[in-house]
């Protein structure tokens, strides 16, 4: 089996995790997926020992390997160290941001508002992940860069569910183009503030995630 065909693997269920197909609680199944994906058992059980490292799988007595579910406190702690990395990243990108990684970042936010003008949640999702990934590369710390994209991959999911709520995308929109203004103008109070502030989940914000993972859970139950 080739690497890419490994990477294709963990890429395409991590995906599914993240759309909420493959919602907390599912049970991912070697033999069944190995099936599904015509290989053998062996880059399956790979591709769940990386997710698992990643936190977005668990393995539990019995049951197995299952898509990992977090409890509301625990859910809140995660976003509170996703902002204040996000908030370091940005504050360092206003210093240390390339012309190059300029562009990077300006591009980025207008395919943002594209996705957003279409009304299209998916596309402003994948838009939306670029878009911090820039930042992440601007701040010129690879270990942090490293640190903020595991746990921005932790929270694929969650992140996503975001989205679902109403008016969030737009509102997301406008906060990504306040922190871009700020990154681009030197401004890494700014920056920090903006960042932190577009990430952490907390009131009605919060409740509504909340809520909408209780949905994603109750379907994994039903299965």
């Amino acid at each position: 089996m080739s690497e890419r065909t490994a990477v294709r693997l963990r890429d395409t269920i991590e995906q599914e995790i993240a759309t909420g197909e493959l919602p907390p609680g599912t049970r991912l199944d070697e033999t069944v997926l190995a099936e599904r994906f015509g290989v053998s058992r062996t880059p399956i059980r790979e591709a769940l020992l990386e997710l698992a490292a990643s936190g977005l799988v668990e393995h539990r007595p019995r049951r197995g390997a299952v898509v990992a579910q977090a409890s509301p406190g625990r859910l809140f702690e995660m976003f509170e160290v996703m902002a204040e990395l996000e908030g370091m990243c940005g504050r360092l990108a206003t210093r240390r941001i390339s012309d190059w990684q300029r562009k990077a970042l300006s591009d980025a936010c207008k395919a943002c508002a594209k996705a957003a003008a279409g009304g299209d949640t998916d596309a402003y999702y994948y838009q939306n992940e670029r878009f911090h990934y820039a930042i992440y590369s601007a701040c010129g710390n690879s270990f942090l860069t490293e640190e903020a994209q595991r746990l921005h991959r932790r929270l694929k999911p969650y992140r996503r569910l975001q989205l679902r709520v109403h008016n969030r995308m737009l509102t997301s929109l406008a906060e990504h183009e306040a922190i871009v203004e700020a990154i681009l103008a030197g401004d890494a109070e700014a920056a920090e503030t903006l960042l932190k502030a577009h990430i952490v989940v907390q009131g009605e914000r919060f409740s509504d995630l909340v809520a909408n993972l209780s949905k994603l859970e109750e379907v994994a139950e039903a299965r």
